[in-house]
């Protein structure tokens, strides 16, 4: 097989998963539809704020007859909701939801009027939504750039593997010197920025985006300790062992059971979404 058509094949799977993370996340902003004043409409919600500012709630609706409540309350917290009238500027109406600690979070749900007729957006539930401390893209971006990579070139790896490539032992090491960058290094920074906490993992916590981490990480020095000690052919089982257990981890939906404010300690829990 030659080289150009494993880095096709490796791009392909890299992109393919990496879409599927990010657009099945709890953070993901919600896309619903609804119907009010007889017009239908499509919208995203976000489920992410990260910065230690309001988040605006934005409706396209150029309907002046059109009015709007945003209703919210703390996460898991037993109290009433919090209403506040939806603010008409030209075509849109706006509201804000106030800022959170980091890892705090909000359930919220907007609730349109027109003549009699009342709608909730969404109709069947509420929204969760998540804050963070803003991370700054001197961190984020490499940490990003590495675990993108890191995923890449553990995917020519297999196609490497596979097909008895000169350069196995070369792109194992690449991919654990990359993976342990990007997740082991700069993830912690991440996490520190973002809620105050290096790691949330094991042995301190049940964060699954710091677990799947650590456990990719610990399949991949595994992998590269057989290939130095053993010798490609035979550590091969191993290369892909941990080629499957990266792309299991990345499709894993990034922040599933991810940090949470518990509002009645004040402590950083591992949330269950």
């Amino acid at each position: 097989m030659k080289n150009s058509i494993k880095w096709i094949l490796a791009i392909i799977l890299t992109l393919s998963a990496a879409y599927y993370q990010r657009t099945t996340g709890p953070t993901y902003p919600l896309k619903t539809s609804f119907e009010i004043a007889g017009k239908q409409y499509k919208m995203k919600f976000p489920r992410s704020h990260g910065g230690f500012t309001p988040q605006p709630i934005t409706l396209a609706i150029p309907d002046t007859s059109v009015k709007a409540e945003l209703h919210f309350r703390r996460y898991k917290m037993n109290e009433p909701w919090t209403v506040i009238p939806m603010v008409r500027e030209n075509e849109t109406l706006k509201a804000d939801l106030p800022a959170q600690p980091p890892a705090g979070k909000l359930e919220y749900f907007v609730v349109l009027k027109h003549g009699d007729k009342e709608v909730n957006v969404p109709h069947d539930s509420a929204i969760v939504i998540r804050f963070k401390g803003e991370v700054p893209a001197y961190v984020l971006a490499p940490h990003v750039l590495f675990m993108f990579l890191s995923m890449l070139l553990a995917m020519y790896t297999l196609f490497e593997t596979l097909t008895d490539g000169p350069r196995i032992k070369f792109y194992v090491i690449l991919t654990s010197a990359v993976l342990f960058v990007g997740g082991m290094v700069f993830g912690p920074f991440v996490q520190k920025f973002a809620f105050d906490a290096y790691w949330t993992g094991v042995p301190f916590g049940w964060d699954l985006t710091d677990n799947k981490t650590l456990i990719a990480m610990i399949f991949w020095l595994i992998a590269l300790w057989q290939t130095i000690a053993r010798g490609e052919k035979r550590a091969k089982y191993w290369i892909l062992l941990a080629v499957v257990v990266m792309f299991v981890v990345f499709l894993i939906p990034h922040s599933v059971m991810g940090s949470e404010l518990n509002y009645e300690t004040m402590s950083v829990e591992t949330g269950k979404i």
